[in-house]
């Protein structure tokens, strides 16, 4: 009887829109445990933490850990919105 071994490669790619795998080299788990420890302090509601939770998602993002989506499509379109005024009145202030 012959043994035959079959190895398949295995080519890692970026996971489907609402796929996360695990974060095994702990890249972003300081924004991970600052988002749970939000929800823990507010009550389970996410609603107070869409700071941490939108900080956790870029970390994801960067680092290929998640499909890159826009923020605004993530459900962060006020906050992006926000971050883009602010920029601009820094700016202009600065240029004053």
């Amino acid at each position: 009887m012959s043994t035959m071994n079959f190895q398949k490669s295995f080519k890692s790619r970026p996971p489907d829109k609402g796929s996360f795998p695990l974060d095994h080299e702990g890249e972003c788990k300081d924004f991970k445990i600052r988002f749970m420890d939000c929800m823990q302090r507010s009550g389970q509601q996410s609603s107070e933490c869409r700071l941490e939770s939108k900080a956790y998602l870029e970390c994801r993002m960067e680092r290929d850990l998640m499909t890159r989506e826009p923020l605004s499509k993530l459900g962060f379109a006020d906050l992006v919105d926000k971050n883009a005024s602010a920029s601009k009145t820094t700016e202009s202030g600065k240029a004053s």
